[in-house]
């Protein structure tokens, strides 16, 4: 299948269609992130601005700042505050309804690449530049472990649904689990060829997906860790991966194969055509590709998909974020 359309996409079990795009904005935006209730839309940029958007008005609800820039973002299960991790190092914690600070979480060191927060709403995790994996107690706000074992930059960290793991992936091709209560390691996961950089648990706990830029998404299943499936496509790094809050989808952005060389890019900052895919979405349960879609002149850093199962988020270099709405069919 290789349908490319701008703002509409068929398949034979789902309907997508581009909704709104926010930008773009000369700041690019990194981590977009929706509320528990899915009526709320968050984003952290490069420049530190940080804005949510009420879905129903496409309307900015608030904006605040996080010094330094933006990276990660995660709302807490009863939403009622959300974390901001960035370039400064800093894990901040902001108060939803009005977005007063509520606490600065220091200890790392480099940039902060990724937030969690577990479903108890009573822990944050956190990780990025310096390999290691720090759990903070909250609303205490002090840091409970200090996890190690990965050897190079963790590029992500997520919760299981039970809130009893923790599964982090990094630089150095792995994906550790780690018992969220006490930190202890649990096991490793093997298999990609270069650095881990998606990861995300489906809504039931049972399955755990990851992408990279081996130019693969894997699922494995969660609870000994055997590997399910491998997804190959005609995409080449595979930055962040999402399911939709039903678990029957599974979103994928990144980067695509051929149309810009990595070096070439990096040379020229040159940027895609704006009819080639960069988002893609994949049936769960055997890894069926279901749409593909375009818009976005850039690499899709980072995707993210609402509880309701309504929403798709895509966010890109290409300095927008793009709203798309579905409908299974």
């Amino acid at each position: 299948m290789r349908a490319l359309f701008l703002s509409s996409i068929l398949a034979a079990s789902l309907h997508v269609h581009l909704a709104h795009t926010f930008g773009p904005t000369a700041a690019a935006p990194n981590e977009v992130a929706f509320s528990p209730d899915s009526q709320t839309l968050a984003a952290g940029y490069v420049d530190g601005t940080v804005t949510l958007w009420r879905l129903a008005t496409l309307k900015p609800l608030r904006v605040v700042h996080h010094a330094g820039g933006v990276v990660a973002i995660a709302f807490s299960h009863d939403g009622q505050f959300f974390v901001t991790g960035g370039y400064d190092g800093v894990v901040r914690v902001w108060r939803t309804s009005d977005g007063a600070p509520l606490a600065a979480l220091k200890g790392h060191e480099g940039t902060v690449w990724t937030v969690a927060v577990r479903p108890d709403d009573r822990a944050i995790a956190s990780a990025g530049q310096d390999k290691v994996v720090r759990l903070w107690n909250w609303p205490s706000g002090s840091l409970s472990r200090a996890l190690r074992g990965h050897t190079l930059i963790v590029w992500s960290v997520r919760f299981s649904p039970d809130g009893q793991r923790l599964a982090s992936s990094s630089f150095d091709h792995t994906i550790r689990i780690w018992r969220a209560s006490d930190g202890a390691p649990v096991q490793v996961l093997r298999g990609h060829k270069q650095a881990v950089v998606g990861l995300a648990y489906s809504p039931d706990g049972s399955v755990i997906a990851s992408s990279g830029d081996d130019s693969t998404i894997r699922e494995w299943r969660a609870r000994d860790g055997k590997l399910l499936r491998t997804i190959k496509g005609d995409f080449d790094h595979v930055y962040s991966v999402a399911f939709s809050g039903d678990g029957r989808w599974l979103a994928s952005g990144g980067r695509e194969k051929g149309a810009i060389g990595t070096l070439w890019k990096q040379i020229t900052g040159n940027r895609l055509k704006s009819d080639t895919p960069t988002t893609r979405l994949w049936r769960a349960s055997d890894g069926a590709l279901q749409a593909e879609l375009a818009g976005h002149s850039d690499d899709v850093r980072f995707v993210a998909m609402s509880g309701d199962s309504q929403w798709l988020a895509t966010s890109s270099e290409d300095g927008t974020i793009k709203l798309w709405r579905l409908a299974p069919r």
